[in-house]
């Protein structure tokens, strides 16, 4: 199933450390460098200061790209207490242009995005600053369909699906064992309200911890402030409060109580 969207046994070797690892703000960002398959890829890397062990998080881009607005949220997961490895599934690419956004994501082959995904688990598994325990995914847009995707074919705990595309039928989310938070907008042109209740309904039959959001008035990458047609502060800022929430349940481990 191609993930893109439409929005305005994996071998890890650990590379000489990082790029210009830098501290700030009680973190400290890095570029850092592993393997997925023969490959080196590398990816943006935000974590506490401090020895750990922390939960870590696999942060996915839209289909923009490696961002600087992916990089800001992988800082507001790090200074929130988690270790987030922000990947780079186009290789260095990003995109300016809705244009060059669907040429860059009908371009990036599905089995090498997801060996990248696993090896970004595997490489946060080796790091002795990381719960190997208390691994997560989260992605919006593209990158929302590639969580699901990864929580589907690697062990983690937690999922966060931002207006990514979603599996409907009961079977094909079989393998998923992480407990599942899907955001989403009732004005989603791409993902509309009835395929996200049919993710829903098959999340239930298959017995999987769930918490789904449907936003009122909003439609797709409402998230992301750079979609100035799109974008809804107060919607945005619920989300990023369910998404804490969710993750400190089931990667902290703080009680609020999971909803099926």
């Amino acid at each position: 199933m191609r993930q893109w969207c439409t929005c305005i046994g994996v071998a890890v070797l650990v590379m000489s450390g990082a790029m210009c690892a830098v501290a700030q703000q009680g973190i400290v960002v890095e570029t850092v460098h592993y393997r997925s398959g023969d490959e080196t890829v590398s990816g943006y890397l935000a974590r506490p200061k401090g020895k750990g062990p922390f939960p870590a998080l696999v942060v996915i881009h839209e289909w923009w790209g490696l961002v600087d607005w992916i990089k800001e949220n992988a800082r507001r997961f790090a200074e929130h207490g988690y270790v987030a490895l922000a990947v780079d599934l186009y290789r260095g690419k990003t995109a300016a242009t809705p244009d060059l956004a669907h040429e860059l994501s009908r371009g990036l082959p599905e089995d090498r995005a997801l060996r990248d995904l696993k090896a970004a688990v595997a490489y946060l598994r080796q790091q002795s600053f990381v719960n190997p325990q208390r691994i997560g995914v989260i992605g919006w847009c593209m990158g929302g369909g590639y969580a699901l995707q990864l929580a589907l074919n690697a062990d983690v705990t937690a999922c966060v699906v931002c207006y990514g595309r979603v599996v409907t039928d009961a079977e094909g989310l079989k393998p998923l064992k992480a407990a599942v938070l899907g955001i989403f907008g009732d004005r989603d042109r791409g993902i509309p309200v009835e395929t996200v209740r049919a993710f829903e309904k098959a999340l239930q039959k298959r017995g999987v911890v769930h918490t789904i959001h449907i936003y009122p008035g909003v439609g797709h990458a409402f998230m992301n402030p750079a979609n100035q047609r799109g974008y809804n502060a107060e919607a945005a800022q619920k989300a990023w409060q369910e998404i804490f929430a969710f993750l400190d349940t089931h990667l902290k481990g703080k009680a609020r109580g999971a909803a099926r």
